[in-house]
């Protein structure tokens, strides 16, 4: 599926800042066969001083911008296009037990960005929570194939918790967000995350998009006219990391986009960074994915 992506962060500040010294992490991943960046921009105003580009440990674009005027409105906007693949997702059944994964887990010594060992340990943003573990717990047990147990925690948290903008924000444990059965994708992806955790089972954060625009006859997608969050759960060394969607009850495929992959949000979060200034600001996002016909390809001179 082939993608034209829009996103426009604005942030509108009480009082004038000064200086600041932003991150960015509004470049799509590209992951070669299954999702490759075709085209990609990103712009600011004001356009920055100073601007820097790198990669993360886990293989995030970022950009460092820095601004050395006042100003009292930053507008960043991003455009892209993204060719999206699918990964077959692999019969339930035939993964290994959970038991299995968990020991595997436990031993492996690989520290490479892609290692089971980044998504076994809490983080700040997603800690350890014995009720969210136990919860977890009741669709994993020890024989049981891990992607049907993990399936079936998906499918949990979607039938027990509202889907509710504004409930929560950004710093929201995931402990908060069981308690009150509500939250946004960010929050159902972190509850998730921390149940699995619990129970030694590796799982990651990505951060993406959805489609804005479904296709005929089918349900637009909770969480798609903005940035959105998933799971990527490790299923052991052959099957590697499968995205679960929990906002939505789905597997990933190719509605959803990657922008990108962390322990939790903090390592995702699209724009971080510090400001010089005083007073409150407010935020306004805008996205949209939007599917693009394929050019026909020309038929041969005759």
């Amino acid at each position: 599926m082939l993608y034209d992506i829009r996103q426009t962060t604005t942030y509108t500040y009480g009082a004038p800042v000064r200086a600041a010294r932003q991150v960015l992490r509004m470049t799509p991943v590209d992951q070669g066969v299954h999702q490759h960046v075709i085209a990609h921009m990103l712009d600011t105003k004001p356009p920055p001083s100073e601007i820097e580009h790198a990669e993360d440990f886990f293989g995030n674009a970022i950009c460092y911008v820095t601004f050395d005027t006042p100003h009292e409105r930053l507008e960043i906007s991003m455009r892209a296009r993204i060719d999206v693949h699918p990964l077959p997702l692999p019969d339930p059944e035939t993964t290994p037990i959970v038991d299995a994964v968990r020991e595997e887990a436990l031993g492996s010594f690989d520290l490479s960005p892609a290692s089971p060992v980044h998504g076994l340990f809490p983080t700040r943003s997603v800690p350890f929570d014995p009720v969210i573990t136990d919860w977890v717990a009741e669709s994993c047990p020890p024989d049981r194939p891990v992607l049907v147990a993990a399936l079936e925690v998906m499918q949990r948290i979607k039938d027990g918790f509202v889907y509710q903008p504004g409930a929560t924000d950004v710093t929201t444990l995931p402990s908060e967000a069981f308690a009150a059965k509500r939250g946004v994708c960010q929050d159902f992806a972190h509850v998730m995350i921390a149940g699995l955790r619990g129970i030694g089972i590796p799982a990651r954060y990505v951060s993406g998009y959805l489609r804005t625009v479904p296709p005929p006859g089918q349900q637009r997608l909770a969480g798609a006219d903005a940035t959105h969050a998933w799971v990527d759960v490790w299923c052991g060394a052959q099957a590697g990391w499968i995205g679960l969607d929990p906002t939505n009850a789905i597997p990933v495929g190719e509605d959803h986009i990657i922008l990108a992959v962390g322990r939790d949000y903090a390592d995702v979060s699209p724009v971080d960074g510090v400001i010089v200034a005083s007073g409150d600001h407010m935020l306004a996002v805008g996205v949209d994915v939007i599917p693009v016909e394929r050019p026909q390809a020309e038929a041969p001179a005759s």
